[in-house]
């Protein structure tokens, strides 16, 4: 099974290129092979996507860090 991590951040956040580097360094230092693809979103399409937070990101489709809040920024 491939692992496939899906990043997505509003088209606001300041965080892609940090959020870049940190998942690059993970994957090395796991010996973790995977796709790794970063979208950026209007809050209307987070909101479709049922995302809560910028950056989201999804491992195989699941929310690593869900929480119980409102609003992408």
């Amino acid at each position: 099974m491939t692992l496939r991590i899906d990043c997505y951040m509003s088209m606001a956040c300041a965080s892609e290129e940090s959020l870049r580097e940190n998942m690059k360094r993970a994957l090395e230092a796991e010996g973790v092979e995977a796709e790794v693809n970063f979208y950026r979103v209007t809050e209307n399409e987070a909101r479709s996507l049922g995302l809560r937070g910028s950056p989201s990101v999804l491992i195989n489709g699941e929310d690593i860090q869900p929480v119980d809040i409102t609003g992408f920024s």
